[in-house]
């Protein structure tokens, strides 16, 4: 595990990550259920025209993700709070000195890590009412606590006008072994697909 101790969102943070896979993006290339998603090959084009670019492609960022974005200090001191601990934020993790495999932690606790979500109203009523981590997200948290090495990772949906939602979610080593032997493939394949377009890239 390698931290690096940059703020989130500024060009040095989006270089680290540009033409790697990230843990929020994991759920292209594993399902939840510990398939090989279909939707890798699309990734592995994505991310290897970030390396061609020297660069991220531009994403776009809809009004709920940058209101996101502003909440996320608000629900980090909620946790806090209610957890009686301290969050410390970081930058991006990567999972070995290679640097082709990281993730973004919303924060680090000292066992565990968190994963802050500020969605709309009637999405954080669906989480109240399931109390338990939404299936879309379980291929970024066991990835966080892979990549961080910690044994369980908490998950907080955050509205301002209603009750946040904590859950915790402990390691599911069966799961990770899967997703490792997944990424590893991944990885392969990517670094193929470089080789081949090794001779187009302008800052090479």
């Amino acid at each position: 595990m390698i931290i690096l101790d940059v703020e989130q969102g500024t060009e040095e943070w989006l270089a680290a990550r540009c033409g790697i896979p990230t843990a929020s993006c994991f759920d292209k290339i594993i399902t939840s259920t510990g398939k090989d998603s279909t939707q890798a090959s699309g990734y592995i084009n994505k991310l290897c025209a970030e390396w061609l670019m020297g660069g991220p492609e531009e994403s776009f960022k809809s009004d709920w993700m940058q209101r996101g974005n502003e909440l996320e200090p608000e629900a980090r001191a909620f946790y806090e709070f209610d957890s009686d601990c301290k969050v410390n934020e970081v930058g991006l993790v990567y999972l070995d000195d290679k640097k082709l495999i990281a993730c973004s932690p919303d924060g680090l606790t000292e066992n565990g890590g968190l994963e802050i979500k500020c969605p709309s109203a009637s999405v954080h009523v669906s989480y109240l009412l399931d109390q338990k981590l939404p299936t879309s997200y379980k291929q970024q948290v066991q990835a966080c606590m892979w990549i961080c090495q910690k044994d369980h990772w908490d998950f907080v949906s955050y509205h301002p006008a209603m009750e946040p939602l904590k859950i915790r979610v402990d390691r599911d080593d069966a799961y990770i072994a899967q997703m490792a032997a997944a990424l590893n493939r991944f990885v392969v394949q990517m670094l193929e697909q470089r080789e081949k377009l090794s001779k187009y890239r302008r800052n090479a």
